[in-house]
């Protein structure tokens, strides 16, 4: 089949391979004049299957609303009169209890899980590069009461069988050896050494590269403007270049997702959060991370990427705005040179912003929508560099047919269905 995949982040790319080596002619557009040009360009780092947790979380209410008079708050809101704004939070609120957190990390943990598998297996088949680490994540405690807060993940990962250790303050700087200069500032830490590090910018340039030899064509400065529909398919792709054809059609447009497929009656539940990042030159090697640490506190990620230091993370709903704001930046310098302040030059650091694709239980959406070739690949907020290559493997299977190496029907976009939510109770989907 011929199939035209839009947007080439690392979610179309990855998906671009994985339907290339299933023996598919492949597509790729995009509006930008490369690849990983917007949310992919400059994320945190992280490639943490274990960190893969919903943000809607018990107690993310009460939460929120301490967050918001923190001088360096993780969360920032600009309530909008935009709808999806107030239906993103709506639904999120609804997420916010113990059973949905079971149930969506659960449905988070294995395509995670499953991508670093498939990442790993890349690497071994093609010895692709990407300033990649293999070293795990330290998430670092501040309070005793964050520690104890952990309880409910790490129940979660023991039900899942995900490696995970709880730290005390020397375990932490065993592992993480530049926190012994500021071991007065945590308490402990939940370590998760199956986690590893790269720059998805780097990652998702070199593996165009082995698509195209595998004849993938990808054309940028393509804008798309619409979807061409015949009955109950998709015929083709309205673009500023006239239309654009083919067998099946793969949408991997992030936050842009929805606007496309609104007029087709596809509801796709995703909206833009932002999220920010700090690259730092390292100015002694010894002083900086050996691999991610998160600052549970500030939900900021600190990743060792070559000779950079990546500070990456807070969220903000200001809808699809590009500003800067330089407080965020503030608290990224903060939290960086607070734990590793002799490991890079913060001021020398580039400062970027993009937005987040997030859906309001926290699974991306990997599945059929609606019309019998229409495909998304979509919603992986966070965590689009972890699951790039499981997404990318299991849309190639359903696309082809085949049944994917892990259950995808809970990613699928029924799952927001009434019907769907009367199918299973979260004890139910747990236990299965």
């Amino acid at each position: 089949m011929k199939i035209v995949i839009l947007g080439s982040g690392v979610i179309g790319t990855t998906s671009a391979w994985y339907l290339a080596k299933a023996g598919h002619e492949v597509v790729v557009l995009d509006r930008q004049q490369g690849p990983a040009l917007e949310t992919s360009f400059a994320n945190a780092g992280q490639v943490s299957p274990g960190y893969s947790s919903p943000w809607a979380a018990p107690g993310i209410p009460m939460k929120a609303i301490k967050w918001m008079f923190m001088k360096h708050s993780p969360l920032f809101i600009r309530p909008s009169f935009d709808p999806a704004f107030w239906r993103f939070a709506a639904a999120m609120l609804r997420n916010c209890n113990a059973a949905a957190y079971e149930v969506n990390k659960s449905r988070m943990v294995p395509i995670a899980e499953y991508s670093r598998d498939m990442l790993k297996e890349l690497r071994a088949e093609t010895g692709i590069a990407y300033d990649q680490r293999m070293q795990g994540t330290l998430q670092l405690f501040r309070t005793q009461k964050l520690v104890d807060g952990s309880a409910k993940d790490v129940h979660v990962l023991a039900d899942l069988g995900v490696p995970h250790e709880v730290l005390d303050v020397e375990g932490c700087i065993r592992v993480e050896p530049a926190l012994a200069r500021v071991r007065d500032k945590f308490v402990g830490g939940l370590r998760l050494p199956g986690d590893e590090t790269g720059d998805c910018f780097k990652f998702t340039n070199a593996l165009r590269d082995l698509a195209v030899a595998r004849g993938v064509e990808f054309r940028y400065g393509v804008g798309i403007t619409g979807l061409i529909t015949n009955g109950d398919a998709i015929a083709g792709v309205a673009t500023d270049r006239g239309p654009v054809t083919g067998d099946a059609y793969v949408v991997a447009m992030g936050s842009y997702s929805p606007a496309l497929l609104k007029p087709h009656g596809v509801d796709l539940p995703v909206y833009p959060v932002k999220g920010y990042s700090l690259t730092v030159p390292i100015t002694d090697p010894d002083g900086a991370p050996v691999s991610t640490v998160m600052d549970e506190y500030h939900k900021v990620a600190i990743t060792r990427l070559g000779d950079r230091i990546r500070v990456g993370g807070m969220a903000e709903l200001d809808g699809f705005s590009n500003a800067l704001h330089p407080s965020r930046r503030q608290t990224l310098e903060h939290v960086v040179t607070d734990f590793y302040a002799g490991g890079g030059d913060a001021r020398a650091g580039t400062f970027w912003a993009g937005h987040r694709p997030m859906t309001p239980d926290g699974p991306p959406v990997i599945g059929r929508a609606k019309f019998s070739n229409l495909w998304l690949n979509s919603g992986h907020g966070t965590l689009g560099w972890t699951m790039s290559c499981g997404s990318g493997s299991v849309l190639a299977d359903l696309v082809s047919g085949r049944v994917p190496a892990i259950d995808a029907k809970p990613l699928g976009l029924e799952r927001y269905t009434e019907a769907a939510k009367t199918l299973a109770s979260p004890k139910k989907e747990l236990t299965a």
